[in-house]
């Protein structure tokens, strides 16, 4: 009978609890809206992050991907077997890779291949091709190639279309019979550029023995691949293997992490698991402390519920369950709106990697563990929110809790104080008395609007950043039309068959040198630029735009290398040179480049020249054309047996703009909606909530005779003072975020964001907030209209 008579009690309870949730069902609404955003983002960031990391490792793994790579000149065969002796060395596999010209059919312009060599008689053992469609290579053909996935994709290449190379100053037409992935491309960039422009840069595979015959390197190859046994000194295996290799034209050996596609994918997985935790964490915030003012509104307004339920022999504990359970409800509705949010957005996600990586396949599901632990965070921040609220109420005497609240104790405003009250209308200092009486209510509203404010604030720095970084690559240190690159360093007279040609206008020669810098014990394998010291068609800039000419006797560095290296302006650095007679320069370090890309090393061409005890000598040159004979300029460009690339700057910067404005475009859409949701949820909880608890006194002052206009001015003004004080204090939170966030990825050696935030994104955070406060205030006001006087008066308080 015990049993039956608790579990009624309990049943009871449980329509109470229906019951106050059809109550409140609008703020119900709104705190689930904050936790379904935070839960979504954190399930979609967490297993974008997972499924890359699995994908990634599963097709390393798969493929074999390699550890170590080294590049050289020449080198015989025979070394092969030295290369393996190597303590630690699993596996070596040798490859020829060269850079040739491609004509494209229907493409003018030139674009740049990347030719590299497999056997004839199986596949290789390591960086395996993962074959997407077609067919392999014939044992012997030595006119076909297997393609990149994108690079066909891009130029809707099919199998069995055919694709001109000049290969070794010879045109040779080049016949695609399959389509494949590679571990190493997975990121495919053309050398220099910063993202990837797949129309102009493909990579493709050819039997090892056509290719060798074509560059005249048979017995003989250029680029060897590494695989380590487990627990192999990586920096030991690098050394032996420089040894062996610099005799031989080495360009030094260099570990998986410095490899460009596995550098980017890296740098990428980094920053998600830096941004993926910043937005849930200011969502289940934010949900907490809606909670925490829903809940106090809601136990202040239900004290005599909650002394007759103690009357009746309710329990604190089941009062204080009861409660618990409100805020379950709200926040499993949350979970599992977010969940199916966090898959959507996981959706938008898989095609925006898709467009960028080349995997045989991103898979991002649903994984329980991550649901799970969002749900355990969502709740728990929900119940540290609702937890002293909930206190407070069950720990009220049922004799105190019978009586209603004192009436709140309101004193004259500081501005009151200073005898300025006067010039404000009742209206006015009744708002302000209010927002005064509730400080840390009002305090913790605005930073909560503030909040909103800052994440679309934190979202458009991104495209700020980017839209910088565009102007400043392309418009201010880009200056030049084209940059072309021959196949070996050769005299400067280069300039003038270049110039020679009709439709171009000026060339600026420039050289870059492999070279190892070194300071100390510190050593980072970079190409070292020479420019001349008049150089006009590419400009030595940072990120705030003061530029330097190239030293004549010193170097420019970016300052992440120096920071990489340990050094510093004044210093003596060694520039170990890996071509030619490999001379080993001691020069110091006059500047410090704080740029957005690369680890940059600059001197002037004059300086290396003499350095190198050569005669004047380019590996390439800037070119401004006249564009009405761009066509022309293209084909003779694509004729020149001594040129192995050539790179359009205006094609660049359509990549990068077609590349990055995808992805920024989905990403600002979503922040901009959980900003909106939490203004909404913040301002319209606070508005409904002051609505009931002043209810009784608007009514009463309709009967006084104060109009429905004025009566609103008194609850929205609140809203509205809240909202105005929020905006320049959620501005300050953006930046705060903005800027720790371009400090993070500062360090990033492909691609540095810099701190840059326009006016426009201050405005647009400003408008969106507004407009959703409005929204709130235009709810609350229908609601207020149709306010029963007679019901509120009759009301006890």
């Amino acid at each position: 009978m015990q049993r039956f008579v608790i579990s009624q009690m309990l049943l009871s309870l449980d329509r109470k609890l229906l019951r106050d949730l059809r109550a409140l069902w609008g703020q119900a609404i709104a705190i689930a809206l904050v936790i379904a955003s935070g839960v979504a983002t954190f399930v979609n960031s967490q297993n974008a992050l997972r499924s890359l990391e699995s994908t990634r490792a599963a097709f390393y793994e798969r493929s074999r991907f390699a550890e170590v790579f080294a590049g050289a000149k020449r080198v015989p065969d025979s070394m092969k077997s030295r290369l393996e002796e190597i303590p630690g060395v699993a596996h070596v596999e040798t490859r020829i890779v060269e850079g040739v010209n491609l004509d494209i059919p229907d493409l003018n312009e030139p674009a740049l291949g990347q030719l590299i060599s497999v056997p004839d008689t199986h596949p290789p053992l390591l960086n395996q091709l993962y074959l997407r469609r077609g067919r392999w290579l014939k044992p012997g053909a030595d006119d076909e190639v297997l393609a990149s996935e994108k690079f066909a994709a891009a130029n809707e290449l099919d199998i069995g279309d055919t694709i001109a190379a000049i290969i070794n100053g010879r045109r040779k037409q080049l016949r695609i019979v399959g389509v494949v992935l590679s571990p190493e491309y997975v990121f495919q960039v053309k050398p220099g550029d910063i993202v990837p422009d797949p129309k102009h840069y493909g990579v493709m595979w050819m039997n090892e023995e056509a290719l060798s015959m074509a560059f005249d390197m048979e017995g003989a190859f250029n680029d060897v691949a590494v695989e380590l046994l487990h627990g192999a000194n990586i920096d030991e295996v690098i050394f032996r293997m420089d040894e062996l290799l610099d005799p031989y034209g080495g360009r030094g050996a260099f570990g998986r992490k410095d490899q460009i596609s596995h550098m980017i994918l890296e740098g990428d997985i980094r920053g998600l698991k830096t941004t993926g935790l910043i937005a849930p964490t200011i969502f289940l915030c934010v949900a907490a402390f809606l909670f925490n003012v829903v809940l106090t509104r809601t136990l202040a307004l239900q004290r005599e519920q909650i002394a007759a339920l103690k009357a009746f022999g309710y329990t604190n504990f089941d009062i204080a369950w009861h409660y618990i359970k409100f805020v379950l409800v709200i926040t499993l509705a949350g979970a599992v709106l977010g969940t199916v949010g966090g898959n959507l957005l996981a959706g938008f996600f898989t095609e925006m990697l898709a467009r960028v990586y080349q995997y045989p396949e991103i898979l991002i599901r649903v994984r329980w563990s991550i649901v799970a632990l969002a749900i355990s965070v969502a709740a728990t921040a929900a119940l540290l929110g609702a937890s002293a609220a909930i206190w407070r109420a069950v720990r009220v005497p049922p004799a105190e809790a019978m009586r209603p609240e004192p009436p709140a104790n309101f004193k004259p405003t500081l501005i009151e104080q200073l005898g300025l009250g006067r010039m404000l209308p009742n209206v006015a200092r009744m708002v302000l008395r209010q927002l005064q009486r509730q400080r840390i209510k009002t305090c913790v509203s605005i930073f909560a609007v503030g909040l909103s404010v800052g994440i679309i604030v934190v979202g458009q720095f991104m495209q700020d950043a980017i839209d910088y970084v565009t102007d400043l690559q392309y418009n201010r240190v880009q200056l030049y039309d084209i940059q072309v690159n021959t196949v070996e360093p050769l005299s400067t007279d280069i300039t003038h068959a270049l110039a020679s040609i009709p439709g171009v206008m000026h060339v600026e020669p420039m050289r870059s040198v492999p070279a190892r810098v070194r300071y100390g014990p510190h050593y980072r394998r970079v190409a070292v630029q020479s420019l001349p010291t008049d150089v006009t068609l590419t400009q030595l800039m940072d990120r705030h735009r003061a530029t330097w000419q190239p030293p004549p006797a010193g170097l420019v560095m970016s300052k992440i290398l120096a920071e990489q290296l340990g050094a510093k302006v004044g210093d003596l650095v060694s520039i170990e040179v890996l071509e030619g007679k490999r001379p080993t320069l001691k020069l110091p370090v006059l500047a410090l480049l704080d740029d957005i890309a690369g680890l940059n090393v600059y001197t002037s061409l004059d300086s290396m020249n003499r350095l190198l005890r050569e005669a004047p000598r380019a590996s390439g040159a800037y070119l401004r054309i006249d564009q009405n004979q761009q066509a022309e300029v293209y084909q003779e460009l694509k004729e020149i047996p001594a040129l192995a690339g050539v790179s359009v700057r205006e094609y660049a910067l359509q990549s990068f703009q077609d590349t990055i404005a995808q992805n920024m475009g989905t990403i600002k859409a979503i922040n901009l909606t959980f900003a909106v949701i939490i203004a909404l949820g913040v301002v319209y909880n606070g508005a409904r909530i002051a609505l009931s608890e002043r209810s009784r006194e608007l009514a009463t002052l309709r009967v006084i005779g104060f109009t429905r206009h004025e009566i609103s001015a008194i609850l929205l003004g609140e809203l509205g003072v809240i909202t105005v004080l929020a905006l320049p204090l959620g501005m300050g939170i953006g930046w705060s975020f903005a800027y720790l966030l371009s400090t993070y990825l500062a360090n990033e050696e492909a691609f540095r964001f810099p701190f840059i935030i326009e006016k426009s994104t201050y405005g647009l955070a400003v408008s969106v907030v507004l407009t959703a406060s409005v929204l709130s205030a235009l709810l609350v006001r229908r609601k207020l209209d149709h306010l029963d006087l007679i019901a509120v008066l009759k009301s006890r308080e």
